[in-house]
């Protein structure tokens, strides 16, 4: 595939094409450069690394997307070993947006599970861009139970911007197979590691999203809706996008602080694509370590504490231990909400009062006259 840049990465190109022509300019002139060569290499690290370390949310976004980054296929041909990729979800096809297998990684057997992505037009077609259909979920949840029943821990890597929304998944029931996923992977007794390593776009994400440990990658995000999305229902103009993801609150960084996630795996400077091999060393170690911390715990403890974990998802009062607990209202917003649930009705000006009492006067003389 041929180089792909980014806009905020011009700077970096620009510097790569002067080190090329200070390169070929010393090959025509016979002229030695190489200390030039040398300050414009560290030059172009420097930018890299100040450049990456300096994304916007929506920045992350695009690298998350980037054609080249790592798939959950590469990633398990440089981590594991001995993977036996497994077929169909033995109701109604095999889905290839979803791919999974048992696996060793260090010699440990794993069943591996991950989304997965095509590098050009037939293999994108082949797994519909990352976007499962309903036996995809399937599938995933027929080998999780495999890996149950032998006792194997399992691992999943997650990059799809979402369930494919179209008429096949919803004839074959989309909603009810990410539901039934969510519902079982709580019960299922063995580690469950899940590492977003892209894209982790709505349900199409949470439905093999449910572990003991949520792992995110540097550059990769995490979001109900997809800052597009969410920009064309709030601002009905997607090229709000920037502001959505930084609203949205997607980031590793972000995730991490409000619960969502519970550990963040660095990139290599220039993204995961930059240095795939080093890439999957660093998420194989954060896998290993996190399953073997997972080992050490009781399958009861494992299953409550997985439970209590999303349970707490979503409470956005925080104690000073860390832990999650439902905040209180304000005062003030406590008496906003009172006064609109009721009104208070509006008092009548102080004349019109007089004159109502002056009018009920004149009519009690009247009467008494009358009756005389």
């Amino acid at each position: 595939m041929a180089a792909f840049t980014l806009p905020f990465e011009k700077p970096i190109v620009e510097l790569e094409a002067k080190l090329r022509e200070l390169r070929s300019f010393s090959e025509n002139q016979e002229i030695d450069v190489s200390l030039e060569v040398q300050r414009m290499q560290q030059k172009i690290e420097d930018t890299r690394k100040k450049i990456y370390s300096e994304l916007t949310a929506w920045q992350k976004v695009q690298v998350a997307r980037h054609p080249l980054r790592p798939y959950t296929l590469d990633y398990i041909r440089e981590m594991t070993t001995d993977f036996q990729e497994l077929h169909g979800d033995r109701i109604h096809r095999d889905d290839r947006a979803i791919i999974g297998g048992f696996a060793k990684i260090d010699g440990q057997p794993v069943m591996i599970i991950g989304t997965q992505k095509g590098r050009d037009t037939k293999s994108n077609l082949e797994c519909n861009f990352g976007c499962a259909y309903p036996e995809g979920y399937r599938k995933a949840l027929r080998l999780m139970k495999l890996a149950a029943k032998f006792n194997v821990p399992i691992v999943t890597l997650i990059d799809t911007p979402g369930a494919f929304p179209g008429i096949e998944s919803e004839e074959r029931h989309i909603a009810e197979a990410i539901a039934v996923n969510l519902r079982e992977m709580f019960s299922l007794q063995v580690p469950i590691v899940v590492t977003i390593i892209g894209e982790g776009g709505s349900g199409g994400a949470l439905g093999i999203g449910v572990g003991d440990r949520i792992l995110i990658l540097q550059n990769a995000y995490y979001s109900v809706i997809s800052p597009e999305g969410c920009a064309a229902i709030l601002w009905k103009d997607r090229t709000y996008a920037d502001k959505a993801a930084e609203a949205l609150k997607l980031s590793a960084p972000d995730l991490i602080k409000s619960g969502l996630a519970d550990e963040m795996i660095e990139e290599p400077h220039g993204g995961a694509h930059a240095d795939p091999k080093e890439m999957a060393r660093l998420l194989k170690t954060a896998i290993l370590r996190n399953l073997n911390k997972l080992k050490e715990t009781s399958i009861e403890a494992l299953l409550e504490q997985r439970y209590q974990k999303f349970r707490a998802m979503g409470e956005f009062g925080v104690d000073q231990d860390g832990s999650f607990s439902p905040s209180e209202p304000e005062d003030d917003a406590t008496e906003t909400v009172a006064e609109i649930e009721e009104p208070v009705e509006p008092e009548e000006p102080e004349e019109d009062s007089a004159e109502a009492s002056d009018a009920s006067q004149n009519a009690e003389s009247t009467e008494t006259k009358n009756k005389d």
